[in-house]
């Protein structure tokens, strides 16, 4: 039985790692739980799951927590309380939403665990020190993101497990490129001016994923495909010349791989983010319980078409962001949370998200982080400049 951490417990990644960990029964032992906030949730799974381990970032809730808890299960509160509990599996899931999940990447890295990252932020805005973490002894990481467990699974088949065991920096790469599809969002096939006028009900109306609220958003701005971009040249060690992106409405092909002899490798299935879940907690096995599995006879045709970048220029910002390396992934992960934030409260409109971003990337120092004090400082830089670019901005629209 693998024991299991679920860090995140309570979001859209931890509760569907409950249902992969409940469709086997026997496989797994949920060692410990944890959210920021949601008292309730975190009481119902631990009911159910009977963890040894229970933890809350909010530690004014910790109080209400403990007493509503069963007997035996301790209490873990404030802000390291879910770096905490990331040491306590053979494998860590970190659903943890935003820059919010860099301390859970690393604590797991450096306790030598499996960490299954569904929290990409971390990994993009921290990139340097993860991977310092990710040298030690005992620490792979497997991504739970749809697109990049598709790749890992498509280079698993090219490399084998003792080339995957490198990464990224395998001793052979017979790779041409590394192609990560995209839904288009709720926008595909807008142009840039007709989305001027768009709601937040808009870009929270996703066609194929039901996701959090930032998350969401960034896929409506392709941003979310712009940090996978940078997310796999982290995890994969492949050059930014070599990561492409195609539009797919369809999710059914979730990521793809060429090699150098013409072959393209990809992974299909309906979209369900149980598989990408599921595949991370066994691997190197396989799950017995299908999630996402085809039928054939019903699918329809696979379309595919190149994104449009005039209309959806965050994914420019990330790719100039990865190519310059440093700090200037975590200024445009810290931007765009700041822009997100305020386009979700209302105080700037969609099209400003991409102008808060380059804003801030226009100021980015070409330094590279040493600690994660560094990263947290590049993150408070980028979000103060963000924040001062949403002012000018709502000023205008008054």
């Amino acid at each position: 039985m693998r024991s299991v951490s679920l860090v995140g417990s309570t979001g859209s990644i931890g509760t569907q790692a409950v249902e992969v960990v409940r469709s086997t029964p026997g496989a797994y032992k949920v060692v410990a739980i944890g959210a920021s906030s949601s008292v309730d949730l975190l009481v119902e799974q631990a009911i159910s799951l009977q963890p040894e381990r229970v933890a809350i970032a909010d530690s004014s809730r910790a109080g209400e927590l403990r007493a509503r808890l069963p007997a035996g299960i301790e209490t873990l509160a404030g802000s390291e309380a879910l770096a905490e509990i990331a040491k306590d599996a053979e494998v860590v899931v970190n659903g943890v939403v935003g820059f919010a999940g860099l301390p859970v990447t690393l604590a797991a890295l450096h306790a030598g665990r499996r960490l299954a990252l569904a929290n990409k932020e971390s990994l993009i805005a921290g990139g340097p020190v993860v991977q310092a973490a990710r040298a030690t002894e005992g620490a792979e990481i497997i991504p739970v993101d749809s697109e990049h467990c598709a790749v890992h699974q498509c280079l698993r088949a090219v490399l084998g497990e003792k080339g995957m065991a490198a990464l990224p920096n395998p001793p052979f790469m017979p790779l041409k490129r590394i192609v990560l599809t995209a839904s288009g969002g709720p926008f595909r096939g807008r142009t840039r001016q007709s989305l001027s006028e768009v709601t937040v009900e808009d870009a929270l109306n996703h066609p194929t994923w039901r996701m959090g609220p930032k998350i969401t958003v960034d896929s409506s701005t392709l941003m979310n495909k712009g940090l996978e971009v940078i997310e796999a040249h982290e995890l994969f060690g492949v050059p930014y010349d070599r990561i492409d992106i195609v539009v797919h409405p369809q999710s059914i092909v979730h990521s793809m791989v060429e090699t150098t002899d013409g072959a393209t490798l990809a992974q299909l299935s309906l979209p369900d983010m149980r598989l990408p879940i599921g595949y991370a907690l066994a691997y190197p096995d396989r799950l017995e319980t299908p999630f996402g599995a085809i039928d054939w006879s019903t699918i329809g045709s696979l379309e595919f078409e190149p994104p449009d970048a005039d209309a959806f220029p965050c994914l420019d910002l990330a790719y100039r962001a990865g190519v310059a390396g440093g700090v200037a992934p975590a200024w445009l992960n810290g931007a765009n949370e700041v822009a997100v934030a305020a386009f979700l409260d209302g105080t700037i409109r969609w099209v400003d998200i991409p102008d808060v971003i380059s804003a801030a990337l226009d100021e980015c120092p070409t330094t590279v982080p040493g600690t994660v004090a560094d990263v947290l400082e590049a993150d408070r830089a980028a979000r103060d400049l963000a924040a001062a670019a949403v002012g000018r901005l709502a000023r205008t629209m008054r």
